[in-house]
């Protein structure tokens, strides 16, 4: 019989938790262990804090999400920071990437952004990388983090429509398809979100095999 450890999910973004619930479901690492990991979405706590995110790292922000979070619900927290970084934009958007175009949230508003500021960037010059980090906090002050990224190139117009985010104008090379244009399983297999996760949950697994959960 399978054991349960509860976690928080530090987010409100339903793709976002639909992405980890369905990574953490897979884990070969957790299910050896005989854990089953059960994610509690943060809508279930109405009266936990808002995280300003105002760190300049990805590292950063996750943890101190997590961190935060943990100590005000009294549960262990999984959250993650994640953005593109564009090379011919000096990096950015970076840590910016949700709130880019001034809004939060405002996909197609970020992506026409970003397009626009490529607009005379040639093909070779426009790589970029998704990058994700994920951190795990406890009431007690335990952390640890894992990290995912993925490389790729900026295209000239969006395509695809799965995903969110940047997905339809991030293009897979060796796919020949942007983010968007594939299934959630396909781009669970190569997202940088899917290589923290996967990261996350070989280190939670341990965390969880040493203290006998």
């Amino acid at each position: 019989m399978s054991r349960t450890y509860r976690i928080v999910l530090g987010t409100n973004n339903r793709h976002k938790v639909a992405e980890i619930r369905e990574k953490i479901a897979r884990s070969e690492a957790l299910r050896s262990l005989g854990v089953r990991v059960e994610i509690v979405p943060l809508s279930e706590f109405p009266a936990a804090p808002e995280i300003i995110e105002d760190r300049d790292t990805f590292e950063g922000n996750a943890v101190k999400k997590a961190m935060t979070l943990a100590r005000a619900l009294g549960m262990p927290v999984v959250a993650d920071d994640s953005g593109l970084q564009v090379d011919a934009l000096g990096g950015r958007p970076g840590v910016m990437s949700a709130r880019y175009a001034g809004v939060h949230g405002d996909y197609e508003a970020n992506n026409r952004k970003v397009l626009r500021e490529m607009a005379n960037v040639p093909p070779d010059k426009r790589t970029a990388r998704f990058v994700t980090v994920v951190a795990f906090a406890k009431p007690d002050g335990l952390v640890f983090t894992a990290e995912g990224r993925v490389e790729g190139l900026i295209t000239a117009a969006p395509r695809g429509t799965n995903g969110f985010g940047y997905d339809p104008i991030f293009l897979l090379p060796n796919r020949g398809l942007t983010m968007a244009q594939l299934t959630l399983a396909e781009k669970n297999a190569v997202s940088h979100r899917a290589a923290a996760i996967e990261s996350f949950c070989e280190k939670l697994a341990s965390y969880l095999q040493a203290q006998k959960v």
